[in-house]
């Protein structure tokens, strides 16, 4: 029985480590295009379908990550759009990563995890907070069992600037605060180890941002069984061989949005169009396709420069 992280590491092998984030403000797309659209949801939606369906077909990613904050934004559209999205990512045949980032305590965390590995909502893998301690992982670690499959990523060292305020704090028991997570990030994927013996990585994963190449190599080294995702890389500043540094051993996937997103904007394909106006859906979602694959390569060739 196979687990959806392992699905994902395996198509991570089969066509490139990218993560292709659907995090689609309508502020992403062209003012005069959006006007087109019956609302700002239809027009993020159809813009994804767009994109899904272009990477699913040359392989430029392995999965999607949707921001389910972009959605709830606009509302209940909004939410209807982010359902829509998640179904068009998974009949497409790639994983979808739905960035949710819960933790909270009891049956308050149960029924975020129904809400998101059941219903309208399903989804394969989704990111948790464990933050707020670690008894708030357990709901979701049960959806993640043998007969349920699905997968979530422990948020470990996020790519935020602020995450220097918490999750690098020194402990008077010793390490980071980030060290205690990582090790209850082994407890839990040993426990699935004994559960799912023939798998190549536990279906707990871990979010590591690379915007630091001192954090990188050791972060690797320290888990080297668990599957990462991997933000930070493109718009937010973290470079290809940073990121390629956190691809070893049991590998990961490298998240880029408003790279591809907004790719349109400097497209020189497009120039003509962008002056006057005149971009199409499909013109702005092969630029986002062209920067996929572009992004595919420079990762792919970061990492044999890293393993060479």
């Amino acid at each position: 029985m196979k687990h959806n992280m392992q699905t994902v590491q395996e198509l991570a092998a089969a066509n490139g480590p990218l993560c292709v984030g659907l995090d689609t403000d309508p502020s992403y797309i062209p003012a005069k295009l959006l006007r087109t659209f019956g609302s700002p949801s239809e027009a993020v939606v159809t813009y994804n379908k767009e994109i899904i369906r272009r990477i699913a077909s040359d392989k430029s990613a392995c999965c999607c990550k949707v921001q389910i904050a972009y959605y709830e934004a606009m509302g209940v559209a909004g939410m209807q759009a982010y359902a829509r999205t998640l179904r068009a990512v998974k009949e497409a045949g790639l994983v979808c990563i739905s960035d949710i980032k819960r933790g909270d305590i009891a049956n308050t965390a149960d029924a975020y995890a129904r809400a998101h590995f059941s219903g309208d909502f399903e989804t394969d893998i989704i990111t948790v907070n464990p933050y707020m301690g670690f008894d708030t992982l357990a709901p979701f670690t049960n959806y993640c069992v043998p007969g349920k499959g699905k997968g979530i990523f422990v948020l470990l060292r996020t790519s935020n600037p602020g995450m220097t305020d918490i999750e690098r704090q020194e402990l008077k028991t010793g390490g980071r605060v980030l060290d205690k997570v990582g090790a209850e990030l082994r407890r839990i994927s040993n426990q699935f180890a004994e559960l799912y013996p023939e798998q190549t990585c536990s279906p707990a994963g871990a979010v590591v941002g690379c915007t630091e190449e001192s954090d990188a190599r050791q972060l690797r080294d320290a888990y080297p069984d668990v599957f990462f995702l991997i933000p930070g890389y493109g718009a937010q500043g973290g470079a290809a061989r940073i990121a390629a540094a956190l691809l070893g051993k049991a590998g990961g996937t490298v998240n880029s949005s408003r790279g591809i997103l907004c790719a349109w904007q400097k497209d020189p394909a497009f120039e003509e169009q962008r002056e006057r106006g005149a971009l199409s859906i499909s013109d702005i979602a092969d630029a986002a396709a062209r920067a996929a694959r572009a992004a595919k390569d420079e990762l792919l060739d970061a990492k044999k420069s890293v393993e060479a």
